[in-house]
């Protein structure tokens, strides 16, 4: 009886350790799994990424500046209409830079499009915001694209132009004829051709950053831009 119940005692405890084993092993998997699952794609990295060399000669082409065109530091910024990311950029870090930088002449900002491909409205309201540059619209119509959003497509983008008081008739032509199609492609060829992959994406006097930096981030680069 003794021998039986020592047999059992052994069984019973192998059952556990066995049992423990796989309890550990469903954790650590399943933890994995969860360090996967909430890393989204493509999220920003922390810091300016800074390549080993500049990129030298990017162009600003004709596109929308604001500042002194002098100015010693360019920031040619890559960007999409509807990319969250960079409307945080817009939101949260464009207005420190405009305050102490483009406003005293130090830095002049140039925009340049990258409308994603997965953001179905992205494309569109590139064209728009370069339809109302024809009439020196611009940068409200880029405001009023981030503050209020794309959703609605080309009836959103043509009611913005009515809001900015734009001669709407040349604004719905230059729209629905697609003629800003290729300017808004070829920025995106140029900021690809520079190692652009994402947006928002920046080139600081040449050097690099990804993602929807703090103002931090770009000061660093700045004033050591403006110390050279």
């Amino acid at each position: 009886m003794t021998e039986t119940n020592n047999t059992l005692t052994i069984l019973v405890a192998i059952v556990l350790v066995l049992a423990g084993i796989n309890l550990f092993a469903t954790m650590n998997l399943s933890s994995k799994i969860d360090d996967i699952a909430i890393a989204p794609s493509g999220a920003q990295p922390t810091a300016p990424v800074a390549p080993a060399a500049k990129v030298e000669g990017a162009s600003i082409d004709d596109d929308p500046m604001l500042g002194n065109k002098n100015a010693k530091v360019t920031i040619i910024e890559f960007s999409d209409f509807e990319c969250p990311f960079c409307a945080k950029f817009y939101s949260e870090t464009m207005g420190q830079i405009k305050t102490e930088y483009i406003d005293t002449g130090k830095v002049k900002l140039v925009y340049r499009d990258f409308p994603l491909s997965f953001h179905a409205n992205a494309q569109k309201a590139a064209e728009a915001s370069e339809c109302a540059d024809d009439q020196k619209k611009f940068w409200e119509m880029h405001d009023l694209l981030f503050e209020k959003g794309v959703v609605g497509g080309v009836t959103t983008f043509k009611q913005y132009a009515v809001d900015l008081g734009l001669d709407t008739d040349k604004f719905n032509k230059c729209l629905d004829s697609g003629e800003k199609a290729t300017e808004v492609q070829n920025d995106m060829k140029d900021g690809q051709s520079y190692g652009i992959s994402g947006t928002p994406g920046f080139l600081v006097n040449g050097v690099r950053i990804v993602g929807a930096q703090p103002f931090s981030a770009f000061k660093a680069v700045i004033d050591a831009e403006l110390a050279k």
